[in-house]
């Protein structure tokens, strides 16, 4: 009994310190967890707080002009699901230097801005600055749903800057685009109406030399029965 009790005492020694290092990685693993658990926390607050700061409704800063181009799409023609790039050009005529905090854009049905149909890529910048005078060129990519209905939206586009300290944003673009399937200019509506003319195309066609072959069987008929020559004598 003696023995057996030794050997017990002896085994608790031997496993302590194991007990000891997983009780300290299971601490580790749970401080680990928790720090990330938090830092995940503060960074969804501050995206966040930057969203809502970025949504505000903003004005237009005095001596600051927009402009934009499609560079070689003057078509302005927008697959379906694919990359559709733009520039945005921002002239700073004021009298301090502009500050770009980002390009926000959105699609709406043409009739009705308030019907938004779909909020697109928020680009941020992080030390973009304009001195007075001068202008710069910011390229923008978006794309539209891959499912979005061919046809033609409304493309509404804002850059927000700040001017000494105030945010403020203008609409750099404000006017229509023609959303296309991808992988091509013709949407399937467009290929059926095509093929539906085609066709169409090919039975009157048919039709007409059918009516040419019945009226010259006609014409020899009338030819065999009435001879020309038995007309005239």
């Amino acid at each position: 009994m003696m023995n057996l009790r030794v050997l017990f005492l002896a085994l608790l020694l031997l496993a302590s310190p194991l007990l000891q290092v997983a009780r300290c990685q299971s601490d580790a693993e749970d401080h680990s967890s928790l720090v990330d658990d938090i830092i995940g926390e503060h960074s969804d607050d501050s995206v966040e707080e930057d969203d809502q700061d970025l949504d505000m409704n903003l004005t237009s800063a005095p001596g600051v002009e927009t402009v934009c181009v499609f560079p070689k799409n003057s078509a302005k023609l927008v697959p379906a699901g694919e990359e559709t790039e733009l520039l945005v050009g921002l002239k700073n005529d004021g009298k301090t230097s502009v500050g770009v905090m980002g390009i926000r854009a959105s699609v709406h049905l043409p009739y009705d801005h308030k019907l938004l149909v779909q909020n697109l890529t928020m680009l941020r910048f992080n030390n973009a600055s304009i001195p007075t005078s001068l202008q710069a060129t910011f390229p923008y990519i978006f794309a539209v749903s891959q499912y979005l209905q061919p046809g033609a939206f409304d493309l509404v586009g804002y850059v927000i800057y700040d001017v000494e300290g105030k945010p403020y944003q203008s609409v750099f673009y404000n006017g229509t685009i023609e959303v296309v399937e991808s992988g091509g200019l013709l949407s399937g509506e467009s290929v059926f109406l095509i093929t539906l003319g085609i066709g169409l195309l090919l039975l009157l066609g048919l039709w007409a030399y059918s009516q040419v072959q019945r009226l010259t069987k006609v014409n020899n008929w009338i030819s065999f029965f009435f001879p020309v020559n038995h007309l005239y004598s």
